[in-house]
């Protein structure tokens, strides 16, 4: 490799370094901020003790359960879905659709009940949702979904519980 193009590699790596270190920053910022805001506030041992293990790699730890293992994904009764860490309703089974990406899909949560930030944990930013009473992490929300608001909030079905209607 040329003396030119090894000194333009280490720039560049180094330029992105310091991007994500900026980035992570502002993102833990902004959660502690969220923290703050959260009305039910436990220790992770306390979480630990009332969420499986699998709830709390998804609502704790901001995990991903495997798409199409939630039974909720094709879930269509008349119901409502709450926060599974503090049974927060957080969305209507008339906002639910099927998004075909094999996790529970709505169109719109319940009115004031998520919070969002940004997420560049891939390095590029998507808004992950949260339960607006206990901070717990819920999944994300993009602009690919259907009217009338052309948002597809994709969630974490373990992060869920269902109350039929």
């Amino acid at each position: 490799m040329k003396k030119r193009n090894f000194i333009k590699a280490g720039v560049a790596i180094l330029g992105l370094g310091w991007l994500s270190q900026r980035y992570f920053r502002g993102d833990a910022i902004a959660l502690e901020a969220e923290n703050e805001a959260a009305t039910i506030v436990k220790t992770e041992e306390e979480w630990r003790e009332i969420l499986s293990p699998e709830q709390f790699y998804v609502l704790r730890q901001k995990g991903t359960e495997r798409a199409g293992s939630s039974p909720l994904d094709k879930q269509y009764a008349p119901g409502t879905y709450a926060c599974a860490a503090c049974d927060l309703p957080l969305f209507s089974s008339e906002a639910k659709f099927d998004s075909g990406t094999g996790w529970p899909s709505f169109y719109a949560p319940i009115e004031g009940a998520i919070a969002t930030s940004v997420d560049r944990s891939l390095f590029f930013p998507r808004t992950e949702v949260h339960c607006h009473r206990c901070n717990g992490h819920l999944g994300h929300v993009f602009d690919d979904g259907p009217p009338p608001t052309g948002k597809r909030y994709c969630m974490n079905g373990i992060a869920l519980s269902f109350h039929p209607a």
